[in-house]
């Protein structure tokens, strides 16, 4: 029987949102095929919801929350050196050899990887202070552009320098089965086809609103779609404001999904001709899945990792978006 030699692997992720994790996930997959046994251990904040959307993939051996900014205002178990030094004791016994970081602030992932025993520490390396306590290897120059394309871009530069990969690679993640016959069962008897809006906003800026998002839905409705009213329970409410500004005999083809695990609305989303919706999450998910998306981005920088998939709305501001000019745009972008 042959010894994989490979390095047994950590990967570590700065950023907190779903939609940052969907997009790394196909980075993380190269890095894996470089990994003891084809597998990464993934190391990222509970935020990301990365058992939801990734522990089912082969190339994952575990998750591993890293608790350090928590958005409810407690302290995080991993917060503050005290919480580094914990988060490191944790790691210890499973004997990484090297940790890849994804983050243009690495040093308390070093700082964890001083105290578990990893010795490989791969960064970007993009200052002297990080070439300096990162282990000697290609190092990038960070973009220096809009903040929204630039992690993608960060990242891509990261992998290709370190030879995961070969070229930028698009978004994509795999549907669990059982969430995928779930979602069947559920929208069995929902007009077809179906459009999801998604509702949710991780910031107030990023948010359309109720009015805007119900004004779509009717229209989309006329056509004789149904629509997918898709977020979190936080958008529960949100959910309820929409229907309620829809005329009563369009309601039936208007169906809420704030109620549903993670894995389940991936799975929804799968199902979908389209999405539409804010810059959150649930756009970069249906995209990873094969759904075309058009994200509500106002005056903001485009995102441009999945420039076939992901189809910028743009205006003055979110307020200069009309619900006719986007209805017009997907449907075109459809024919």
């Amino acid at each position: 029987m042959t010894t994989d030699t490979r390095p047994r692997t950590a990967v570590q992720l700065q950023t907190n949102g779903m939609g940052d994790l969907v997009w790394h996930a196909e980075y993380f997959r190269c890095i894996a095929e470089q990994s003891q046994g084809g597998q990464v251990t993934v190391i990222a904040a509970p935020t990301t919801m990365a058992r939801d959307l990734i522990g089912h993939e082969p190339w994952l051996r575990e998750v591993i929350d890293f608790d350090r900014r928590p958005r409810n205002g407690r302290r995080g178990r991993h917060s503050g050196l005290d919480g580094l030094m914990r988060m490191g004791a944790e790691l210890a016994p499973k004997r990484l050899d090297r940790m890849v970081m994804f983050s243009d602030h690495p040093g308390r992932a070093v700082i964890v990887c001083w105290r578990a025993g990893i010795r490989t520490k791969l960064g970007y390396g993009a200052t002297w202070l990080q070439r300096l306590l990162l282990t000697k290897a290609p190092r990038i120059a960070m973009y220096d552009g809009p903040p929204v394309t630039g992690t993608y871009l960060d990242a891509t530069a990261f992998a290709i320098a370190q030879g995961f990969c070969s070229a930028p690679l698009v978004p994509h993640i795999n549907v669990r089965p059982d969430a995928l016959a779930r979602m069947r069962e559920r929208l069995a008897a929902w007009s077809q086809p179906g459009f999801a809006l998604s509702i949710g906003s991780s910031e107030p800026f990023k948010q359309w609103g109720a009015e805007n998002f119900a004004e779509l839905a009717a229209r989309l409705a006329r056509t004789g779609a149904g629509v997918l009213l898709v977020g979190g329970p936080s958008e529960t409410a949100l959910a309820q404001a929409i229907t309620a500004g829809i005329a009563s005999e369009l309601r039936p083809q208007v169906l809420s999904l704030t109620d549903a695990p993670v894995a389940d609305t991936v799975a929804a989303m799968s199902l979908m001709r389209a999405c539409i919706g804010n810059d959150t999450g649930a756009t970069n998910i249906a995209a990873a899945v094969g759904t075309p998306a058009w994200v509500l981005m106002g005056a903001r920088p485009p995102l441009m990792h999945d420039p076939s998939r992901m189809k910028m709305l743009e205006g003055a501001s979110l307020a200069d978006i009309s619900p006719a000019a986007v209805e017009a745009q997907v449907l075109a972008g459809l024919a």
